[in-house]
């Protein structure tokens, strides 16, 4: 009585315990590629280049590319975005500094720069993908969409910029900020007498 379920269990796991499997390496080399960032992001631009041949030599799947497009300027908003937006929120957590006077506090993504990689990457993959079948070809007249994909994109980064400048945060960091010491002033060093 006791083998009766525990031989349909072990019939029905190899193939779930395969795919576990294989999801653990996956997830291993992809946290293997967390530090690497130079890497990672040519290899996106990489495949990024082989997509564009595709559309290229296909001569088609215009909608697809316009649907991606659409993504990454979703994707590109959330990466240039803090996590709190100071004119939707206010809470007692970190916010930007408004003023010179007010603490530093660092910039924090409302979509970190791993996750806007890996959605990147994979939206690219996946719209190739989508380049092999027919139905994804719809006949649309491509220049339309690239100028409306253009006013979409000024539009869109004019307002983030906007909001850039008046609550006076940079989304990019460029390497360690290290201390210089104090400056001296002007008044101190002119008033000494030899």
């Amino acid at each position: 009585m006791e083998g009766i379920g525990a031989d349909g269990a072990s019939a029905a796991s190899p193939l779930p315990k395969w795919g576990h499997d294989a999801w653990r390496i996956y997830q291993y080399y992809l946290d293997k590629t967390t530090p690497h960032t130079t890497y990672r992001w040519i290899g996106t631009l990489v495949i990024a280049a082989i997509y564009c041949l595709r559309v290229y030599y296909v001569q088609g799947f215009y909608i697809v590319s316009y649907g991606l497009g659409i993504y990454l300027l979703n994707l590109l908003i959330g990466f240039l975005s803090p996590l709190v937006d100071p004119e939707l929120e206010v809470t007692d957590g970190p916010l930007l500094p408004t003023k010179g006077s007010d603490e530093f506090k660092p910039f924090i993504r409302r979509l970190p720069e791993f996750k806007f990689w890996y959605s990147m990457t994979k939206a690219f993959c996946i719209a190739f993908v989508m380049t092999f079948f027919s139905m994804f070809d719809v006949p649309v007249f491509w220049p339309i969409l690239l100028c409306y994909w253009i006013v979409l994109f000024v539009l869109t980064m004019r307002r983030q910029i906007a909001h850039m400048i008046k609550y006076k945060y940079i989304p990019f960091s460029i390497g360690k900020q290290k201390y210089t010491g104090k400056k001296p002033s002007a008044s101190s060093s002119g008033s000494r007498a030899d």
